[in-house]
Formats: structure tokens, sequence, C-alpha cells
């Protein structure tokens, strides 16, 4: 938002808070100002800035605007473009994925425990996004799959007890 729409802006709710229903008139801005401040800034001077004529103010001014309007002296001055002034929840990937995996393994659990295991654990994972890339990327290869699934699948090998020594019996 330009610093001449948070002017406009702040002028009508001033009036509204005045309960004048209406906004206030630089003129009245300024009068007030002098009022009730003991300050003084022209009529011409404010119509300047909110017409963006004059794009930017005086310290001194910002000062006297902002005690005025009630604001802090940083909003009074326009904002980059591209920049929010609405409130708005702030999500990232990381959390959107981990939200969305976490609802998955919590729908799979009874059909299929495994796989809401898989789900569960990707949802936990510190680097989701990562991790996800990564599958996707090892899908791809489907003979990389097969490798790693055999890997993981495979059935533990159990040590085998010692077998005697040939020719000898065991002990009873």
């Amino acid at each position: 938002m330009m610093l001449q729409e948070k002017l406009t802006i702040l002028r009508q709710l001033e009036g509204n808070l005045r309960g004048l229903a209406r906004p206030l008139a630089k003129s009245e801005v300024a009068r007030l100002i002098k009022n009730e401040l003991g300050e003084s800034i022209s009529t011409a001077y404010l119509s300047q800035l909110e017409s963006g004529k004059r794009p930017h103010m005086t310290a001194k001014t910002r000062d006297i605007l902002a005690r005025f309007f009630k604001v802090h002296p940083g909003y009074l001055v326009s904002d980059p473009e591209g920049f929010r002034t609405d409130l708005v929840a702030i999500r990232t990937v990381e959390m959107d994925l981990d939200e969305w995996l976490a609802e998955a393994a919590s729908r799979y659990s009874n059909r299929d425990p495994e796989l809401a295991r898989a789900l569960g654990i990707l949802a936990n994972y510190e680097e989701t996004r990562t991790a996800m890339i990564l599958m996707g990327n090892l899908a791809e290869h489907p003979e990389l799959m097969r490798r790693i699934h055999t890997i993981f699948e495979a059935p533990a090998v159990k040590p085998e007890s010692p077998k005697p020594a040939k020719g000898r019996k065991k002990k009873s």
C-alpha cells in the first residue's frame, strides 16, 4: 500500500472515530494537529503527500502524523511492491507435506499398517520435501528400486549354532 493510500485511510478512520461519519478534511487534520499537538503541518503539504506529488516526508512530519493518527511512524511509508498487509497463515511446503502425510497415515492405519507406518515416518522426517523428491527420483529407476527393495525385504540371516566337528560326537 502506498503512503498516499494510507493517509487517505487514516483520515477516514479518524473522522469515523471522532463521530463525523466522513473522512477528516486535510484542513481539519492540519487544524487539529495544531490544537492537539501544538505542531504545524500545512494543508498544502498534506495534499502533496496524499496526492503522491511528494512521495517522502521529513522525519519530523512522520513523527507528528504518527502521534496524531496514533500509529507507529514506520507505518507511514509506502510498502514495497508485492508486500501483503493482510494477515495470512504462513505455511511452508514442509508443513503442508507433513500434514498431508500424517492425515494419510491416519487414514491407512487400519487398512494398510505398513503403508501407514511409512507415511508416518515421512511426516515426522525433518526434511520431508527432500525425502519425497528422492523417492520420486528413485521411482524413475525401477531397477534401482528393485535392488533397494530386495535389500530391505531380505530376511534377517540367523546366526547358526556351531556345528560339531566331523568325527566327533555331540555330548549328551
